[in-house]
Order: C-alpha cells, then sequence, then structure tokens
C-alpha cells in the first residue's frame, strides 16, 4: 500500500493506469480531469476512486513558470488486498460494492473536504499496519456514501504499453491547452507520428472516445464551468470553447449533458441555492 502527496508539475502527473485501486484527494489548483471518457472539471477538495487499469489524469491550470507544492494526495491499495479481507468477514461485504463502482471511477460529492484531508494525512503519516485499519474504516465510511456520481461511462481496462499511454497524454495536454481553436484529426496525429487512420482507432482503444467525440467532451466541460461561472452570453461561450457555430454547440452539449446549455445554467443556478440537490447517486 502506498500513500503519498506530490505537487504540479510533475512526472506522476501524466495519463497513466496502474494494476491497483487509488483514492485521490485534490488539495489546491483547479483544472481538467480525466478518467476513463470522462472530461470534468477539479478543485480543491475532490475526491475521486479509480480502479485497476482504469486510465486517468488530473491537469492544472496554472500560470507558466507557476509550481504548486502539494496539489494531490494519494492512496494506492493492491486489488487483492480488500477482496481477501472480506473472503475473512463476509459482514464487511458492502466494501465490494465499492469496488465494483470504481471501475468507473467515483466521485465524492457529499464527504466533508476537511475531514478526507485529514485521513490521507494520517495515511501518509502512518506506518503500513496502521494503514489497513484506517483504509477499512475509510471505505467503510465511503461505501455508505449516497452522494457521489460514477465518472466513466464504461468501465474501462487500459491494456495499453507505456509508449502508447506517453503518446496519449501527450494528446491530452495537446487539446487541454489548445481546445478553443481548430484542432485537425490530421495535427494530433502528426503530433504522435501516426496517420489519421491509425491514430482513430489507437485513440478510441485507449480512451473510449473516437477523438472528435473526446475533444467536443473537453470543450463541453470548459463551456460548463462558463456555465455556471459567469453571465457570459451562450452564443459567446459557443465560439469561446472552440464551437464554430450555436446549433452545432447545442446538439453536442445536448448528447453529452442530456440538457440544453440553457437548461444547464438553470439547473446549476438551483444546485447553488441548494447545494444538496447537486448530485444524485447513479
Amino acid at each position: 500500500m502506498l500513500a503519498f502527496s506530490h505537487g504540479f508539475p510533475s512526472e506522476l502527473v501524466r495519463w497513466h493506469c496502474h494494476d491497483d485501486y487509488e483514492l485521490h484527494y485534490i488539495v489546491e489548483s483547479f483544472g481538467k480531469v480525466f478518467v476513463g471518457d470522462h472530461v470534468g472539471a477539479f478543485a480543491p477538495g475532490q475526491m475521486v476512486m479509480t480502479g485497476p487499469r482504469l486510465p486517468h489524469n488530473w491537469i492544472s491550470h496554472t500560470e507558466p513558470d507557476e509550481i504548486v507544492p502539494v496539489r494531490d494526495m494519494v492512496v494506492q491499495f493492491r486489488q487483492e488486498l480488500v477482496p481477501a479481507i472480506v473472503a475473512s468477514a463476509p459482514e464487511l461485504d458492502s466494501l465490494l460494492v465499492l469496488l465494483e463502482r470504481s471501475r468507473r471511477g467515483i466521485e465524492f460529492v457529499g464527504t466533508d473536504p476537511e475531514e478526507c484531508k485529514q485521513w490521507f494525512e494520517s495515511m501518509i503519516e502512518a506506518n503500513s499496519a496502521a494503514r489497513i485499519t484506517l483504509l477499512l474504516d475509510f471505505l467503510l465510511k465511503l461505501s455508505s456514501e449516497s452522494e457521489y456520481r460514477l465518472l466513466s461511462t464504461m468501465p474501462m481496462r487500459a491494456d495499453t504499453d507505456s509508449a502508447a499511454l506517453d503518446k496519449v497524454d501527450l494528446v491530452t495536454s495537446y487539446v487541454t491547452e489548445h481546445y478553443s481553436s481548430d484542432i485537425p484529426l490530421a495535427t494530433v496525429a502528426a503530433l504522435v507520428g501516426m496517420s489519421e487512420s491509425t491514430f482513430s482507432r489507437f485513440f478510441t482503444k485507449a480512451t473510449g472516445n473516437g477523438f472528435t467525440r473526446f475533444l467536443n467532451r473537453v470543450r463541453v466541460s470548459k463551456a460548463c464551468e462558463l456555465l455556471g461561472e459567469s453571465e457570459e452570453p451562450i452564443t459567446d461561450i459557443c465560439f469561446a470553447v472552440g464551437f464554430n457555430n450555436v446549433a452545432n454547440f447545442n446538439r453536442r452539449f445536448r448528447e453529452l449533458k442530456a440538457v440544453t446549455p440553457r437548461e444547464y445554467r438553470q439547473q446549476t443556478r438551483l444546485r447553488h441555492n441548494n447545494p444538496r440537490s447537486a448530485y444524485t447517486a447513479s
């Protein structure tokens, strides 16, 4: 079991996956989170659990040369640990449900951020034996949480090698920086030294998204931020996030969010007035 923190930039910040379960807490900075085929925003206090081989990454929006000393706190534990314990203590079988959900990535939205932060700090400071007790107690708490959302639309198990993951990381980072501009398929294919057809197959297999759908997810995610945080006209937001006409923006937004941009803005305002209605379990 590993428990550690790291800053940003860091060599650990990249599109990647591993064989362990992971609990991930954001201490500082804002940016984009990628979990499976999910693209969303993150902020301090966010806590996410990911399952084995589910690809993920957090990219902070920072100023050039800005350094965030401690951005994340992370706990990783072997995939066989909890099932082995439950086999001898079946009264803990609710943990298996939690593990299964995590294969799509779980964002916990009803937990107390300060309590979560203190738990991560305790895990980092504890010795190996104490960590197991702390982990089980916390996982039991999480298994009873009703305010959460599943992130990826499907469970994903990335079997790509390190070189392939580096290519995906390069593309996702490029899109995160240039989403507001036109990004032809040929541009990103050339970025990783592939033909367009080879890149399309590769990217879909690695991320669960075709490239165009992935780009739309990034743009719609940014639009959601602007709709919730500003009074900018929807037409202006459409062009600011990289769509070239409002009809296409509305269509892609509804396709991904099941509501129109106007309805999303209205719902966001209602949630701000009633925070406990922000999320429901799914």
